[in-house]
Order: C-alpha cells, then sequence, then structure tokens
C-alpha cells in the first residue's frame, strides 16, 4: 500500500474521508453551471471567430475544425479550471463551490475533463439527466452521477 512509483494516494477506507460541507450545493450547482454556460460560449465565440477567420485565409480548411474546437473548448476548460489551483470553474467560483476528491484532495485535469465529458453526455439525455440529479437528491452528500463515476465531490469553498 505504500509504493509510491504511480503518485497515486493509497486506496482510503469510506469511513476515514474528510468530512465536507455539502450544505446547499444542489441549488448552487445551478446557478454554478449558468455562469460557466456563458463563460464557455464567448470562449467558443472567440475560437470560432478566430477560426473562420483563418478559414478565409486557408481557403476553408480550417472551417472544418469549427466543431471539433468547439467541444474541445467546454473541456479543456474544465481541466484547466477544476485541474487547477482553485479547483473551481468561474461559475463555481461565484457560487462558492469548489471540487474535491474523495479524500479531500485537489483533483487532476484529467479527472475534470472526465467529470466535464459525463456531465455532458448525461445532460444531453433526458433520461440520464434525471438519473443523475435523482443521485444527488438522494445522497446524504449530494454527489451526482457522474460525481460518483469519477470519485469527486462539490463542496462549499
Amino acid at each position: 500500500m505504500t509504493d509510491t512509483r504511480y503518485s497515486q494516494p493509497p486506496i482510503v477506507a469510506v469511513g476515514s474521508r474528510p468530512v465536507q460541507d455539502v450544505s446547499g450545493v444542489l441549488g448552487s450547482r445551478i446557478f454554478a453551471w449558468i455562469g460557466d454556460a456563458i463563460v464557455v460560449f464567448f470562449l467558443t465565440s472567440l475560437i470560432a471567430a478566430v477560426l473562420f477567420v483563418l478559414g478565409i485565409v486557408t481557403f476553408g480548411a480550417t472551417w472544418l475544425l469549427i466543431p471539433i474546437a468547439v467541444a474541445a473548448t467546454a473541456f479543456a476548460y474544465a481541466a484547466v479550471t477544476i485541474g487547477g489551483p482553485r479547483q473551481a470553474t468561474f461559475g463555481m467560483r461565484m457560487a462558492g463551490l469548489r471540487v474535491e476528491t474523495v479524500t479531500g484532495g485537489r483533483p487532476d485535469g484529467l479527472a475534470a475533463a472526465v467529470h466535464a465529458l459525463l456531465f455532458y453526455v448525461a445532460a444531453g439525455t433526458v433520461g440520464l439527466w434525471v438519473l443523475d440529479i435523482l443521485c444527488g437528491i438522494v445522497r446524504s452528500d449530494r454527489r451526482l452521477g457522474h460525481d460518483l463515476l469519477t470519485g469527486l465531490v462539490v463542496v462549499r469553498a
């Protein structure tokens, strides 16, 4: 259990996790999501505009990159902000939230990107989205379905 070659912390029993403040997190996550949607909209608009101008110069070759860049922007935004030192997107900071691992540590960029991917998949499918929200309503730690799958928890900052 003390092998540190893989730079991962050892597995900790569920009973020994830190106490995390999750009061009012579900309502604040909705507010944070709206703020993040606005930020991602402006980022993707800026990137799409740059690619459009480059498309004129390259006779339309970079126009094919616009859909890929729009999708990649949301994942990169989540990976950089949640995986960063503040552990929160701009919307989460406005709502007073941050993301931690179940053991209380800081999430890495890959976990944050997978967390965002699972969120967008759930939000794009009504049935999965309802199931995702129901997980947060039923559980005492207010973790949504994509939080459970990635081992992350959203707490008060």
